[in-house]
């Protein structure tokens, strides 16, 4: 792939211009924005100026299982007790921890009232 480029610096900005095949440019614009968001040039900040944190990157290795077991050993719940509130099994509860077995959106929705959060987060 060719590519021209052209920069323009003014004041604090550089204006970044690039020539390349138009076949490749959908590529080339997601190979960017896929540099950019690693480089994480413009993180948002709270109130207070902090900057602020996705789950993702505090928890890359987070997996449905893993946010349950994590949720279940903070409130304190064997996976037992948790079964038996949801009427399954207590393998059940310990394959979809290991991610052996997936977590459905309607078992999401069940372990979601029992802990009173988002079904979401266990999908």
């Amino acid at each position: 792939m060719l590519a021209h480029m052209k920069t323009q610096t003014t004041g604090a900005l550089t204006e970044i211009r690039l020539t390349v095949p138009t076949e490749n440019a959908e590529s080339l614009c997601k190979a960017i924005n896929s540099i950019l968001e690693l480089a994480q040039l413009s993180r948002p900040l709270n109130e207070e100026g902090e900057e602020l944190y996705s789950a993702r990157e505090v928890f890359p290795e987070s997996s449905p299982g893993n946010r349950l077991r994590g949720l279940r050993t903070r409130e304190g719940i064997t996976q037992k007790e948790l079964a038996a509130a949801l009427g399954i099994r207590q393998h059940h509860v310990s394959e979809m921890e290991k991610s052996v077995r997936a977590i459905s959106v309607d078992m999401a929705k069940r372990i979601g009232e029992i802990y009173n959060i988002s079904y979401k987060v266990f999908l």
